[in-house]
């Protein structure tokens, strides 16, 4: 295997290894099959194309044109042309597929799902990396900085794991390395075996140029034991330093609502979608609704419910069976007769930016009337979309039930049946003891579980000095909740979480709801639903009733009729309610501030008049800093790139204005015309007998300087170790120069040899257009390439860095003696430096 082919091999591998990372985002891992065998095919493309040989940057547009090609036949062969070329509908269809991609990585908890569009994104990723690994390591011969796209990769991986583990990291750190050590490899290769090895034998096979058979040589020793050393701080230094929280009472590796539903549905995050909605400085709508029911304070819209708690994170139970949507919905679990029930109508149109794969629905739902694939998850009484299905700009009606217990039916529930026992009291063994003996404390008094629910309510929500706030940061673990029963600070899911917990440890049956608060009356009698209404919430199950809500939160939603009084004596829990004309329009009215009851004026005010997104103040807009922050960061991503093509070109101007006729003076000018042949083109030096022979040698040197860099822009690096006429002659072989561009570049190194050499310089003239007749043949004997490359990115520029650190290390000298001074001073020595100095 040659060099360049082992150093192809290497990269594909090394970009392989990073893209391990990825693995643990969704829920199959086929994918990379599908992309290491799209990214052998590149890479083969890439090792012909350097075998015929290409240039080096059509090289790279073959490979990107290839990738092209099998994206296309993979994931929009029905839009190619011919199923093979990609046409305007193929880069549609990417559109498409990249846009839900980004909506579904915003949707789904980790493992997601591999839909077309995260596969898409996923293995068109690892493509580009591999391309740009490729390009960097092999065709352009530079492996240290393909290690940036390599940890760009990685990062992403990590930054939507929230961490990954850490053996995912030694496969990644592993490919780098084996990419490096190839790369050295190669170069050493070029030069032959320069360096014995230790342990050939004397004689005439131990050639020192031979191929010999001893152990590595010292080059690459080194650069094994500095890899090594590497590894393994980056390996041990991490290890040692504290680590930042996964999510909130959540493993690592893990999110809320992770698991599935059963047919491939996926499962939201609760935890990200509701603190990402709390902290948005913009309330953005994501549903109206209509309604038929006036009481809206207990119109909650569930999404998902959460029933599987380890002792550190509630998810959705996986692998729940789902069906078709019947018609009707099944009789909710544990709801008898006697318990006052309202039907309501609600009508619901969702935003066209909101895309979400659950159905927001009150509960419970009697019958759901909406197009698409949609489908039934029984023991949630979910609705979920199936095949990329979501919400986004969906239409729907619902008929539910108000659910409206009394207080004594509540309280006089009879015990759960065994099954939702056995499987909604589960309490791990990792759930610290302080979480059990805080709940029996609390509720201490209570007659009935009934009262036990109630008193946790309003220890959270009013009695135990609980503060709401979004912006405390989530934890993870089994101390989770032990730690923020101590803080007594947290937003929605804190309270949920936590109150679910503990209602679990005293055997009431218990889960987390998340959805939505039942949003903002408008003016029109709809009610509007913000991302701020994202919330979270318990329900327990008393037989009878069902599924019952609790409000744990201060100062957001409404707490439930049955929790706050006692229903009057005199009044029958089982009779009905009048039902609501469903034919009039529905009307929400604001709540006047009557409203606020005493127990809510004792937590943070009322919620429904302090949390109008419409009314009060508003957010404002972003911060002017903020503003400040992306203008400048805008600005400096725009001019960064361009930075050294203008300083190369400020350079050149100065340069060639030093050595041009514009400071030769009239004579100069003269003599200038004088001496040129056809066209203009100087036939040799003019000579200038005014001119000063310090100018004279400024001018000269200027113009040199201006002509090695300009061979340094084309690749050709300068040799300071040779003499002026040696320099041109090594200019004008590399870069194949002839005729007037050669002739010019023997002149100006002839001039400079006089001006250096010489005991009277003479003044010499029209340097500028010698210099500019070499750059002229350079840029017409490189590549396409190499002309932009030389514009764009000059290698020259690099001395702008060179001069940044003799400036730095000049700065520091003079820290260093001034420190030294100050000492001496002090000791109370006389130093006094001299200001005349041989």
């Amino acid at each position: 295997m040659s060099g360049g082919v082992r150093l192809a091999v290497c990269a594909a591998a090394a970009t392989l290894a990073a893209a391990g990372a990825l693995l643990p985002l969704v829920d199959r891992s086929a994918w990379i099959v599908q992309a290491a065998f799209l990214l052998t095919i590149q890479t083969s493309v890439g090792v012909l194309a350097r075998r015929v040989p290409l240039a080096r940057a059509l090289t790279v547009a073959v490979q990107a044109l290839v990738a092209l090609l099998l994206l296309t036949v993979v994931f929009a062969r029905a839009q190619a042309v011919g199923g093979l070329l990609p046409g305007p509908d193929v880069f549609q269809e990417f559109g498409q597929l990249l846009r839900e991609g980004a909506s579904d990585i915003g949707r789904y908890a980790i493992p997601a799902p591999a839909t077309a569009a995260i596969r898409l994104m996923l293995v068109g990723g690892v493509l580009v990396i591999g391309l740009v690994v490729d390009a960097l390591a092999v065709t352009y011969r530079s492996a240290a900085p393909a290690g940036l796209p390599l940890l760009a990769l990685y990062s992403v991986a990590a930054g939507l794991a929230e961490g990954t583990d850490w053996l995912w990291f030694l496969a990644a750190a592993a490919g780098y390395l084996l990419l490096l050590l190839a790369e050295g490899r190669d170069r050493l290769a070029q030069w032959g075996r320069v360096f014995g090895g230790g342990g050939a034998r004397p004689g005439p096979a131990a050639h020192p140029l031979g191929p010999g058979q001893g152990p590595a040589i010292a080059p690459v020793r080194t650069g094994r034991r500095i890899g090594a050393l590497a590894l393994g701080i980056a390996l041990l230094v991490p290890a040692a330093l504290p680590t930042m929280d996964g999510g909130l009472l959540q493993a690592r590796g893990q999110s809320p609502g992770e698991g599935g539903t059963g047919g491939g549905s996926g499962a939201v995050s609760p935890l990200v979608a509701l603190q990402d909605s709390l902290r948005q400085p913009e309330n953005r709508e994501v549903l109206r609704y209509r309604t038929s029911t006036q009481n809206t304070g207990d119109l909650y819209l569930r999404i998902v419910t959460l029933d599987q708690f380890d002792g550190s994170t509630w998810r959705t139970s996986p692998g729940r069976p789902v069906t078709e949507v019947p018609d009707p919905l099944p009789t909710p679990a544990g709801l008898a007769p006697g318990v006052r029930t309202d039907p309501v109508n609600t009508s619901v149109a969702a935003s066209g930016s909101y895309a979400q794969t659950y159905l927001p629905l009150p509960y419970p739902a009697q019958q759901v009337r909406i197009g698409g694939r949609w489908r039934y998850e029984p023991e949630g009484r979910m609705v979920v979309g199936g095949h990329a299905q979501t919400t986004r700009g969906a239409r729907y009606q619902v008929t539910s039930l108000l659910v409206e217990p009394t207080a004594a039916q509540l309280s006089t529930a009879p015990a759960a049946p065994q099954r939702l026992l056995r499987e909604y009291t589960k309490v791990p063994g990792s759930l610290p003891k302080v979480v059990a003996q805080t709940a029996r404390k609390v509720t201490a008094g209570a007659a009935n579980p009934y009262q036990q629910a109630v008193k946790l309510q309003e220890w959270f929500a009013v009695d135990g000095g609980f503060r709401y706030d979004t912006e405390v940061r989530s934890g993870s673990g089994p101390d989770a909740i032990a730690r923020f029963l101590q803080a007594k600070e947290g937003f929605c899911v804190h309270f949920s979480f936590s109150m679910a917990a503990m209602a679990r440890t005293l055997g009431i049956p218990a889960r987390v709801a998340v959805g939505f608060t039942p949003g903002t009356p408008q003016a029109d009698g709809s009610m509007s639903v913000g991302s701020k209404d994202a919330h979270a919430w318990p329900e327990l199950y008393f037989e009878g009733a069902g599924w019952t809500r609790f409000e744990p939160t201060p100062s957001r939603g409404t707490p439930p009729e049955y929790t706050v009084a006692e229903t009057p004596a005199g009044s029958d829990p089982g009779a009905p309610s009048p039902r609501p004309d469903r034919s009039a329009a529905p009307s929400a009215p604001a709540r006047s501030g009557d409203d606020c009851t005493p127990r809510l004026k004792k937590v943070d005010g009322c919620p429904a008049l302090a949390q109008q997104p419409g009314g009060g103040a508003s957010d404002g807009g972003p911060r002017a800093g903020t503003v400040t922050a992306v203008a400048v960061a805008a600005l400096v991503v725009l001019v960064l790139p361009v930075l050294p093509m203008l300083w190369r070109r400020r350079v050149r101007a100065r340069r060639l204005g030093t050595a041009g006729a514009s400071r030769r003076g009239p004579a100069g000018e003269a003599a200038a015309a004088a001496t040129s042949g056809p066209g203009g083109r100087p036939v040799g030096p003019a000579v200038l007998p005014d001119d000063d022979p310090r100018e004279t040698v400024e001018r000269t040197l200027a113009a040199w300087r201006e002509l090695t860099d300009s061979a340094w822009d084309y690749g050709i690096l300068p040799d300071d170790a040779q003499t002026p006429r040696k320099a041109a002659a090594r200019i004008v072989r590399i870069g194949a120069l002839d005729g007037p561009s050669a002739e010019s570049a023997v002149r100006v190194a002839t001039a400079v040899e006089q001006a250096l050499y010489a005991p009277t310089p003479r003044p010499v003239g029209a340097l500028a257009a010698e210099v500019e007749s070499v750059r002229a043949g350079l840029r017409a004997a490189a590549g396409r390439g190499a002309r932009l490359r030389a514009v764009l990115a000059p290698r020259s520029a690099a001395r702008v860095a060179w001069a940044c650190s003799r400036r730095w290390s000049a700065a520091l000298e003079r820290l260093r003696t001034g420190r030294i001074v100050a000492v001496w001073r002090r000791a109370g020595g006389a130093l006094r430096p001299s200001r005349q100095r041989g």
